[in-house]
């Protein structure tokens, strides 16, 4: 169990938070206490009410029990906050809610935003700078991986805290691997695991059995998977400063091989949910998030293995996930709380936990090299594929994660070549028209608040 908060810590974290004038400008004005009853003069002091933090989140399933987990240990290590945690549905749908509850001015105090999300709130300042409230609760923004807390950092203020933090990884199936006669680790290329797929399909009669390999639809986050594909080629959905790259030479190229490898070569299939697809055994191999490894260990009835994404030309791999913002609306006497509980659910032990647990990369350095974490590898190494392939990673194209819809728009794309055998530079040209539009309020809110 984690140390419990000192009473000190959230009344310095709250107190914190009256430097940010603008944003608590923002804030719904808080209800004056009511007077204790009695005599008015008497000298002894009423009793302190916790303070009530709403967290809206996304997880279910085993994640989701391990994310409860959490809320638990941090109501019981001390008694000055009660985090009401409430599930809100997929990244997509909690995202959706919070911007619905920011009209109606009932939006929760601390709120999960995936990596594709979190701008979007930035851009319309609905979350909280958080420094001030991080320098309050004395947290080591050094400790967390250096990768991962820069993702969430505009003109040099933090927004957006790493949690639930991921990579694809290539999962293979080690039983159907043997069945084929192939060596029991992943494919170090595309063009070796060309050789090895025609001997992973499994057919009966006409039909597929066994794909060699799975395709996510765009709700599975294809475009997510397909982003390092497209470095991997030396393509790119975009350039830093927004200007659009689908229709680079190198980027059709990545999309034809997606392609190809189903209506083509015919060892892949898309799939409406390629985790279910792997561990039922209807694909011996895909790209899934680290994130998925919880729920594949809690069902796989075989033995799986984990690698490195293959590489084209170069290597290509980005991360992904979620982390932890505190909404512009929220209360001032709750920003403290609401950092106190961002940093436990953070810090170095719960990260072990929640590592262990859902197979989300540790955020923590000092969780990663824990003698928890080093016996952990030595009894799952599936995991440690992905805290060693984190150093190769690189945050995502502006394209997916700042355009709004930018990951659907993408993903439609793909959809249209993998699922409906539509030509690529067609797809990809129209997904690029629609980018630069879409690309435009973005780059205009951004002159507007950043300069």
């Amino acid at each position: 169990m984690s140390k419990a908060l000192s009473r000190r810590q959230f009344l310095v974290g709250m107190g914190a938070g009256a430097s940010m004038v603008a944003l608590a400008a923002c804030a719904p004005a808080a209800a004056p206490s009511a007077a204790p009853a009695g005599d008015s003069g008497s000298s002894a002091a009423p009793a302190t009410e916790a303070v009530t933090l709403t967290f809206w989140s996304s997880f279910s399933g085993k994640n989701g029990e391990a994310e409860t987990e959490l809320v638990k240990r941090f109501n019981e290590s001390q008694s000055e906050v009660v985090v009401d945690y409430q599930f809100q549905g997929n990244y997509e749908e909690t995202a959706q809610k919070v911007t619905a509850a920011l009209q109606a001015r009932t939006a929760p105090d601390v709120s999960l935003l995936s990596d594709v999300w979190w701008f979007k709130f930035y851009l319309a300042q609905t979350i909280l700078p958080l420094d001030d409230l991080i320098n309050a609760q004395n947290i080591d923004l050094s400790d967390y991986q250096d990768s991962l807390i820069n993702e969430g950092v505009r003109q040099g203020q933090h927004y957006w805290v790493p949690y639930a933090r991921s990579t694809p990884l290539f999962y293979y199936n080690k039983e159907k691997w043997a069945a084929a006669g192939l060596p029991d680790r992943g494919p170090e290329t595309w063009d070796e695991f060309m050789e090895w797929a025609p001997q992973l399909v499994e057919m009966e009669g006409d039909e597929m059995k066994t794909s060699a390999f799975a395709h996510p639809d765009g709700a599975s986050y294809i475009a997510w998977l397909f982003q390092g594909v497209a470095w991997q080629f030396n393509g790119a959905y975009s350039d830093p400063d927004f200007t659009m790259r689908m229709t680079d030479d190198a980027t059709i190229e990545a999309g034809q091989f997606y392609k190809d490898t189903v209506h083509e070569y015919k060892w892949a299939v898309p799939s409406k949910d390629i985790t279910a697809d792997f561990i039922n055994g209807l694909t011996a191999s895909s790209m899934m998030s680290t994130g998925s490894m919880g729920g594949i260990n809690a069902n796989a009835t075989f033995e799986y293995g984990t690698a490195f994404l293959p590489q084209k030309y170069q290597f290509g791999c980005c991360t992904g996930g979620a982390g932890l913002a505190i909404l512009a609306t929220t209360p001032e006497e709750k920003h403290g709380p609401g950092m106190a509980f961002i940093e436990f659910v953070s810090n170095s032990e719960n990260q072990v936990y929640w590592a262990q647990n859902t197979g989300y990369m540790p955020v923590r350095k000092s969780a990663l090299e824990s003698a928890e974490m080093q016996a952990y590898f030595e009894e799952f190494p599936q995991f440690k594929t992905a805290t060693e392939q984190l150093a190769l990673t690189k945050p995502q194209d502006s394209a997916r994660v700042f355009v709004p819809n930018g990951d659907q728009i993408i993903g439609g794309g793909l959809e249209r070549i993998t699922v409906q055998s539509d030509d690529v530079a067609t797809a990809f040209a129209d997904v690029n028209a629609i980018l630069v539009e879409e690309a435009q309020p973005v780059l205009e809110s951004l002159r507007a608040i950043e300069g």
